[in-house]
């Protein structure tokens, strides 16, 4: 079973094969908010280069980045 990220996770994109104007592999973002439909999720993505662009899993791929270390 795939994960599927929370807000506030941090992701890299692994693929979006199907946008014809995909953000490029290996970008990182923010997601901001996650709507679950019937048999799929649509993410929404604060992209670090700018652009704010729904990810639809499981079509496209997305790593889930652990949480950065805390100053303590």
């Amino acid at each position: 079973m795939i994960d599927t990220p929370k807000v506030g996770d941090r992701i890299r994109l692994i693929q979006m094969p199907e946008d014809p104007d995909p953000i490029p592999t290996g970008s990182l973002g923010t997601v901001c908010a996650i709507q679950p439909h019937h048999g799929w999720t649509q993410i929404e993505v604060d992209w670090d280069n700018g652009r704010r662009l729904m990810l639809s899993l499981p079509d496209d791929l997305v790593e889930i980045l652990p949480p950065a270390p805390s100053d303590s």
